[in-house]
């Protein structure tokens, strides 16, 4: 679990205005901290199932988030053209 403090450290370096706290790039920080956490559980442990399939669901829901960014992104641009 990450601690308020490092949630609260992450959200400011990530958040696209000065009230966001649940924009698509924020989760994506926090969802790539967790995983990095997780990561390191499962070295120590690697008999750890239960965690492990955590693993797998938090990557999907990363990788899902960073598609729509992705997206949004090519949506901005061309109506910029």
């Amino acid at each position: 679990m990450l601690s308020t403090k490092k949630k609260q450290k992450l959200i400011s370096e990530s958040r696209v205005h000065d009230k966001d706290t649940g924009s698509a790039e924020v989760q994506t920080a926090l969802l790539s901290e967790q995983i990095d956490l997780l990561t390191k559980h499962l070295k120590k442990h690697k008999q750890d199932e239960h965690s492990r399939r955590g693993l797998l669901k938090l990557v999907a829901k990363r990788r899902s988030h960073v598609k729509y960014i992705e997206s949004r992104k090519k949506k901005l641009a061309t109506k910029a053209k």
